[in-house]
């Protein structure tokens, strides 16, 4: 899977992210957004004007219903005047992109959102795509077996007490955004929660890849008031998990 941005997408300086390659442009240490990253806006729509590519990623400037905008997204092949869309949109501000020798005022980082043109080189079919288009319809999933194991809604009610302990839960994934900031961040739900409320959602970061609608097991570590900069916070977190299928 390539590295895509995460989206997503924009952060603000993560310590673990590492200094930057010569010659390449990477994510600088911790701009990221907190919901997996979280959109900082719409879907970024309209024709594209201007590319630049700078290996991981292709600058585009798209002619949107604001006015231009440049997005980053993974490397694609795409042409000047396709119409294309952004999906979660993270914004950057002052953003140095060191293969162009460029600092960009503002560039949303994201992804062709799926089926949208083929990213270039083929392979596999989820690499920098968001897979965040079509909603998924989540049922009442069994919970997962252990002392640690906790439902979705459960790990809400007991964050506090659970903040720096391992967590086993099992759900849907309903969102994924993979190669945000060296991670895959995946939203599960498992049914439980209140939506209005946001606790039937948990956020969890990992090394393994995990697609849209598939029903996995994950074991993690419980994180509370994650702060990643830029106003991205997470209530709560589940990082460095690992998937079982």
């Amino acid at each position: 899977m390539r590295r895509a941005l995460s989206l997503l997408l924009v952060s603000t300086a993560i310590n673990g992210c590492g200094p930057k390659a010569a010659g390449s442009d990477t994510m600088p240490a911790g701009a990221a957004s907190a919901d997996a990253p979280a959109a900082s806006g719409n879907a970024l729509t309209g024709p594209i004007v201007e590319q630049l590519a700078a290996s991981p990623y292709l600058y585009l400037r798209i002619k949107t219903s604001r006015g231009d905008v440049w997005a980053a997204v993974p490397e694609a092949t795409l042409e000047n005047g396709t119409v294309v869309t952004v999906a979660n949109p993270m914004l950057m501000t002052n953003f140095e992109s060191t293969s162009l020798n460029r600092t960009f005022e503002e560039v949303y980082f994201g992804d062709i959102a799926s089926g949208g043109p083929a990213l270039a080189g083929g392979g596999n079919p989820h690499a920098g795509v968001s897979q965040a288009a079509a909603p998924i319809s989540v049922g009442q999933v069994a919970k997962a077996a252990g002392a640690d194991a906790r439902t979705v809604a459960e790990l809400w009610e007991q964050k506090a007490t659970l903040e720096g302990k391992s967590v086993t839960i099992r759900g849907v994934v309903v969102k994924a955004n993979n190669g945000v900031m060296g991670k895959n961040w995946i939203h599960l739900q498992d049914g439980s929660g209140d939506a209005a409320a946001g606790t039937n959602d948990i956020t969890v970061t990992s090394m393994d890849q995990a697609v849209k609608g598939e029903t996995v097991t994950i074991k993690g570590t419980v994180r509370t008031n994650k702060d990643f900069g830029s106003g991205y916070l997470y209530a709560v977190l589940v990082e460095d998990a690992k998937i079982a299928k």
